[in-house]
């Protein structure tokens, strides 16, 4: 029998990317879900309840918490390194509120699990990522405001942990995710929705900051889901990585985006311009030994992304923007 059969669950950010893939999932398994978002209705899954509603407000968090087994929190506010540096409180503020409240709200009205949905921001430059590393470090330069805000949600968690003695919170750390449902907006997009949007759109040249060669650990949106179902289904008690494990160039993720269009445009690269950190890829040793891996190469998820925004072109950019509320 499913874990999750019967199992009333609030997914807070279901028409995200990753939560659209989540609450598919977890209807699949059998569950009730309510998800919880500030985006139009239209990007909910029409099986599950859609509350509009904003996040940041805990009189909305204990409404949307109220009669839940389990809350995800899939809060999160997109937006490349650039928008972080130039709007840090944007991010700041509206990341710290989010955590702050669903956690309190969730605790307020006995939620029985929670998972923390957190990010690869929290690390500072290093080899490789490896999750017991984090709190002996500084977050990059590239990622300070998110990166420490997203580091407060992580400590929120083991707090409650301890003063509440609540075992069952759980923190995943996803990867550089991508696919459907993205945010493909030509401002504050991320590196993959960005370079694809560009390309399909027609760019000619297309320019690409750095020299191609910074490193990153790119992984599906499915994937990404399923491991965040498992992560609170198995409640390991400690953060747990979620990449692909592998690093891949700027100049890979390229060449592998222009396979796959019909007129690829000419590159021209500007190594004048920033590329962030030079690498950044995830140990997914504890994750594997709970039973997952992703499934979805890069070439077949970029091929799926592109389809899917190609496809989507005149709603893609139908979400909720913080940056532009």
């Amino acid at each position: 029998m499913s874990f999750y059969i019967d199992k009333k669950i609030l997914v807070a950010g279901g028409t995200g990317m990753i939560g659209k893939s989540l609450v598919d999932i977890l209807l699949k398994e059998g569950a009730q879900i309510r998800i919880a978002s500030l985006d139009d209705s239209s990007r909910a899954n029409p099986e599950a309840e859609f509350v509009k509603a904003d996040l940041r407000d805990y009189e909305n968090c204990l409404k949307v918490c109220d009669g839940r087994d389990y809350v995800f929190n899939l809060l999160c506010v997109k937006g490349n390194p650039k928008v972080t540096k130039e709007k840090p409180a944007s991010f700041f503020d509206s990341i710290i509120l989010f955590d702050t409240n669903l956690l309190r709200a969730a605790k307020k009205v006995d939620v029985e699990r929670y998972l923390y949905t957190s990010t690869l921001g929290v690390y500072s430059p290093a080899e490789i990522f490896m999750e017991d590393e984090v709190w002996k470090t500084m977050p990059s330069e590239n990622d300070w405001f998110s990166g420490w805000a997203k580091r407060m949600g992580e400590l929120q968690a083991e707090a409650y942990k301890i003063e509440f003695n609540w075992k069952t919170i759980d923190i995943a750390r996803p990867a550089n995710t991508y696919g459907p449902y993205d945010n493909f907006d030509s401002v504050n997009a991320m590196v993959v929705p960005s370079l694809i949007k560009r390309v399909v759109d027609g760019e000619n040249p297309l320019m690409v900051w750095g020299d191609g060669s910074s490193i990153r650990d790119f992984v599906y949106t499915e994937d990404i889901a399923e491991g965040i179902a498992m992560i609170l289904e198995k409640n390991p008690g400690i953060p747990v990585n979620l990449g692909s494990g592998r690093g891949y160039s700027i100049k890979e993720l390229v060449n592998v985006i222009l396979v796959n269009v019909k007129n690829p445009p000419e590159v021209i690269w500007d190594s004048s311009k920033p590329s962030g950190d030079k690498k950044r890829i995830m140990d997914v040793s504890r994750a594997k030994k709970m039973g997952w891996q992703p499934r979805v190469s890069l070439e077949e998820g970029i091929k799926k992304t592109i389809k899917w925004y190609d496809e989507n072109k005149e709603t893609a950019g139908d979400r909720y923007d913080v940056f532009k509320s």
